[in-house]
Formats: C-alpha cells, sequence, structure tokens
C-alpha cells in the first residue's frame, strides 16, 4: 500500500492514493477458526487507513488549539473558521422549552374595556389557559367599546414575543387549526361569560367539562374573572411574569415611548400626572363636580346613550364626598400644591383629551407652568399613526408613567392600579395613592375659610405620608373581592419585599 498525501494540510478523497495488489487466484487462505477471502482482506485495508488518516488529523487540529491561534495563521480555512465581525454576529436569543401536555381543548377570548382592563384580563385568561391544559389563541380585542379602537392584538403588543416567551408555559396559537375554525364557524363550540371574581376551582369544576364536551370555549367577557387571592402561588407568578415579561408593546410604541422620555430626561426630573378626567370617565361616573348645566345635561345624555352602562341616575355631590369621583383639574392644582411639588417641575398630562378643556385647565397651568402633552413633544407626522387608535396612545402614555420620577393618578381605575403594581415591580417607585374621600373634605374645608393654607397643607402631607407605594400587604376581605386591593395594583407574590415589617395601610 502506497499512500500519497496533498501538499496542504487539507485531506480529501484525491489527495490519497492507495495501490493493493492481490494475487488473482481463488486459492482460499485458511486461519484457525475462521476464512478471509483476498477481496475482504482490501476493505480492511482501506477502513484501517481511513482510521489511521482520521485520528492523525483530529490529533492535528487539536494540537493547533492547544499552542494557540498564532501557529494556525496563515493555515487553510479547514482548520479555522473565517474571521466573523462582532457586531454583525447576532446573539443569540434562547427560548423556554416547549411545555409538552395533554390538550384539553381550545380557548377563544373577547377582552372587553380600555387597555388596561384588557391588558390584566389577558394575563388572567394565560393563568386559567395553563391550568386547564388548553391552548389559548391570542386574544381578541375590544373594538366596540366608547374608544371604538379598532386595533387588534398585534398592533399594540408584540404577538411573537407574547408566544415565545411562554412556551414553557401554555401554547398559545395566533388561529385556530383549520379542522377547528370549520367547527366553530359551523357553530360547535360554546360560549360564555365566567363568574367574576372566580377562584381557580371554578375553572376546574365548570370550565374545563364544558370543554371536554365541545373541544373549544369562547369566553366573551374577561374583565376581573380571576379572584384576587387565595390562589396558587404559581397561578400568581404567572400573571406577574405574563404583565411584566410577555405582554410588551411593539417596536413603534416602545420607540415612540423611549424618545418622549429621552426628550423630558434632558430638561430634568418629570412628574406624570395620569389626570383621569375626560368625558367617557366623568359621564360613567355620574360626578360633575365644577361643570355647569349645559355639561352636566350633556354627561347624563351620554350616559343614557350606553346601555351597558348600568347606574343611570347618580348623585354628584355625594358620590364625590364619598371619594368615588376623579379630582377636578382644580382640585388637583391645590393638591399638588399642599404635597409641596415644585411648581417649576416638568408635570406629563397622561391622559385623553380634558372635558372642558383649557378652561378647565386654567388653574392647573397657572400653578405649575410647565405641563407637557405628547401632542406638544412629538410632531404630527410622528402620533399620525397612533391618533386615532386611544389604546395605542394610552400605551405609550403607560410608558412614560413607568418612567417618571413620581405617578400620580387622580382616579383609581384600571391604568391607575396597573402601572401602581408595575411600578412597585421595578423597586417601588414613587406612586403617589390620593385619599379622595379625605382630600375633598380637607379642599372644602379649607375652600370655606376652616382651615388656614399651612392647616391645610401639613394635613395634606400627613395624609398622603404612607401613600407613596411603598411595601405593603394586600388587603384581604372575605366573600367581598371587589372590596378587596386589586392584585395588579399590588402584586405582592411577585414583589422583592424590603426587610422591615410590611405596612398594613
Amino acid at each position: 500500500m502506497v499512500l500519497k498525501l496533498a501538499k496542504d494540510y487539507c485531506f480529501d478523497s484525491k489527495g490519497i492514493k492507495m495501490e493493493l495488489k492481490v494475487l488473482a487466484t481463488d486459492k482460499v487462505e485458511k486461519h484457525e477458526s475462521f476464512i478471509i477471502r483476498p477481496r475482504i482482506k482490501v476493505w480492511m485495508a482501506r477502513a484501517i487507513t481511513f482510521v489511521v488518516l482520521w485520528t492523525s488529523l483530529v490529533q492535528l487540529i487539536a494540537l493547533g488549539e492547544l499552542l494557540g491561534p498564532s501557529l494556525l495563521k496563515g493555515m487553510p480555512y479547514c482548520f479555522s473558521s473565517p474571521p466573523v465581525e462582532k457586531s454583525l454576529a447576532q446573539a443569540k436569543v434562547v427560548l423556554p422549552p416547549k411545555r409538552i401536555y395533554r390538550n384539553n381543548g381550545y380557548l377563544l377570548v373577547s377582552c372587553n374595556g380600555g387597555l388596561n382592563q384588557m391588558r390584566s384580563a389577558i394575563c388572567d385568561m394565560v393563568a386559567i389557559a395553563r391550568h386547564l391544559n388548553v391552548t389559548l389563541i391570542v386574544p381578541e380585542l375590544d373594538k366596540a367599546s366608547f374608544w371604538a379602537d379598532l386595533s387588534d392584538f398585534k398592533d399594540i403588543f408584540d404577538v411573537d414575543h407574547f408566544i415565545t416567551s411562554l412556551r414553557d408555559e401554555v401554547r398559545i396559537i395566533k388561529q385556530l387549526p383549520p379542522k377547528v375554525k370549520r367547527r366553530v364557524e359551523l357553530g360547535l363550540f360554546y360560549s360564555m361569560p365566567p363568574i367574576s371574581w372566580s377562584n381557580i376551582s371554578y375553572y376546574e369544576n365548570q370550565v374545563l367539562p364544558l370543554l371536554l364536551k365541545h373541544k373549544v370555549i369562547h369566553l366573551n367577557r374577561t374583565d376581573a374573572r380571576l379572584a384576587n387571592n387565595g390562589l396558587p402561588a404559581e397561578i400568581q407568578k404567572l400573571r406577574c411574569r405574563v404583565n411584566f415579561n410577555a405582554l410588551r408593546f411593539t417596536t413603534q410604541i416602545e420607540e415612540l415611548g423611549r424618545r418622549i422620555v429621552k426628550v423630558l430626561r434632558e430638561k430634568g426630573p418629570f412628574l406624570a400626572l395620569h389626570l383621569r378626567y375626560e368625558m367617557d370617565m366623568l359621564a360613567f361616573s355620574g360626578c360633575a363636580h365644577g361643570c355647569d348645566i349645559k355639561e352636566e345635561e350633556e354627561l347624563t345624555r351620554m350616559r343614557y346613550a350606553y346601555p351597558g352602562w348600568k347606574e343611570k341616575v347618580i348623585n354628584s355631590e355625594l358620590k364625590r364626598k364619598e371619594g368615588l369621583c376623579p379630582i377636578t383639574p382644580e382640585e388637583t392644582a391645590l393638591v399638588l400644591s399642599a404635597l409641596g411639588i415644585d411648581r417649576n417641575v416638568q408635570i406629563y398630562i397622561a391622559s385623553g383629551e380634558i372635558y372642558g378643556g383649557e378652561k378647565r385647565m386654567a388653574s392647573l397651568l397657572g400653578e405649575f407652568p410647565n405641563l407637557i402633552r405628547k401632542e406638544i413633544l412629538l410632531g404630527p407626522s410622528e402620533l399620525m399613526y397612533f391618533q386615532n387608535h386611544s389604546s395605542q396612545m394610552a400605551a405609550v402614555d403607560y410608558l412614560v408613567s413607568l418612567e417618571s420620577d413620581i405617578f400620580i393618578p387622580t382616579y383609581d381605575g384600571n391604568m391607575a392600579k396597573v402601572v401602581e403594581g408595575h411600578r412597585r415591580f421595578l423597586g417601588f417607585k414613587k406612586t403617589i395613592l390620593l385619599d379622595r374621600r379625605l382630600l375633598v373634605h380637607l379642599i372644602d374645608q379649607y375652600y370655606n375659610g376652616l382651615l388656614s393654607w399651612d392647616e391645610f397643607s401639613t394635613a395634606m402631607k400627613e395624609a398622603h405620608a404612607y401613600r407613596m407605594g411603598s411595601p405593603k400587604r394586600r388587603v384581604i376581605i372575605p366573600d367581598k373581592p371587589k372590596e378587596e386591593d386589586y392584585f395588579y395594583a399590588n402584586p405582592q407574590e411577585c414583589l422583592q419585599l424590603l426587610d422591615e415589617p410590611l405596612e398594613s395601610t
């Protein structure tokens, strides 16, 4: 056998020349208990040669790695990979492993309400799908509410991130498989509104049997459908994981939020004021303090125009004294001043159009001249795509509110609660939670001359000293879930609490 190696260090079949001479005879050689024919000898020689060559090659590569890169410099590319620019190398995205389980059916979800009501509902629905071992279809967002926003899930949230980031918990797909979709189109599914504030046992005992029977369940209302308390720790932590990780806004919304925050930060600290004084809020709540007669009539007409708003006859002043109304822009100016907020601080108005317009904002602007709205910071072209999509605009306000030095909501609606909880999760960032019942009492006393400014300011500061978003336990009221502290405002199971004892306030 004769071997011939190529001059370079890369081996291939052409660089090997093998000559084997075998006597042309039919003679069979015997060796003890077995017989080897000449053709077998040739095959064995080739195999041994291949093994020797391969072993030599592996040892040569190992020696090169041992001696370092300098030895391999100038060697052919078969020994080393071509250089790759680090800036061009994409970071490897590590996806969680898919969860393997027996699929009990498909869950369709139609969310109702505004952005943050739908956001918390999506978190609940993922937790329910995970517990019931079902496939969740990407939720459908409300398009028929007062805001009439036609945005789909993918227009607000990063749908691919939502699906992949939760693949180790629940299977989520963008639409039903074709065969199942045809069944749904034929009406072969079950639709229902689940009972509000239900424990997970309700879904085990009432919803799961329907799933096993019909294979597809449609939950047509999702607001507050899962209890605040009494749930397994893994359910609570999954709700947090969805809220704080999986529900990421689209790139366009994220970039717009970052741009606003950057502009604000360049000028110093800023306060985000969720001034919940839009027309729909006042009509729904029946709160008309500070409005004239024509405005009150307009709000009443609007309330009756929406059958879903159950409360029609409302005593505005009584509701205000009970602390159930959003505070007015005029009251807000007084409160911020009494709390000692610097009049020159930037105040970002995180809300829609204020009812009453410039007339109602005059007092607030007079006390705090640096009022800022996204429409002032950004040009019309930058907001054009989002302008007629209230949920997308609310998403931008959500991002700016998260980043603010102080967040102050004037009403404890869904956005106020969800942002409060998210800021707690980010390290208990300062959130001033106004005690509206006490607040309106102090304001009325001040206006009636029963309190001096110093007395009023001192009382306001003392009342809110422990209402800054600091660690505290959720209030649990058995059999009265609506009166409990909201889970998404204080997801205590998911928070890194401080060492000192928790406040009970």
